[in-house]
């Protein structure tokens, strides 16, 4: 392994659980969200050579695995393909906090790729101005959609 590999596998071993973070808010399903990570991972492999530290890492990896996400997320909707599901779940929860989560997590999954971006990286406590970094936007822009996503939500039923 070269210098430029082991430093690239360093980086994705310590930003693991962020990539995974990403690519769980893009789907619940553990097969959809490896294939994700996977591919985050190759896109981040693809640039990782031109990364120039003008920016964190956690900031540039936040925004391939995004960019990733969203792609995806893009094709998937124009196959319309139909999931195959079973009928009974045998590891469901059923207490209240489990409940509220999985509505909060539909409610996101509801908004758009660029919105639900936005979302998660605020649910990671980002502050504005790294989130306008990662996503391309103004701080008073992630402001302004934070409380019209905000807003969208409350109305949203479930």
């Amino acid at each position: 392994m070269n210098e430029l590999e082991s430093k690239f596998a360093q980086t994705i071993k310590q930003n693991k659980s962020t990539i995974y973070t990403v690519c769980y808010m893009f789907s619940k399903d553990a097969d959809e969200v490896n294939d994700l990570f996977q591919e985050a991972v190759i896109n981040m492999w693809r640039g990782f050579e031109g990364f120039e530290n003008r920016s964190n890492v956690k900031t540039w990896i936040y925004r391939v695995t995004l960019n990733t996400c969203i792609s995806q997320d893009r094709k998937k909707r124009r196959t319309d393909a139909e999931p195959l599901t079973m009928d009974i779940n045998l590891f469901e929860d059923h207490d209240e906090d489990t409940r509220q989560v999985d509505m909060l997590h539909e409610r996101i999954s509801r908004l758009q790729p660029f919105d639900r971006a936005i979302v998660l990286l605020w649910l990671e406590n980002m502050p504005y101005e790294e989130i306008g970094q990662v996503v391309g936007i103004s701080t008073t822009a992630v402001a302004t959609r934070l409380y019209r996503i905000k807003e969208q939500l409350k109305k949203m039923n479930n």
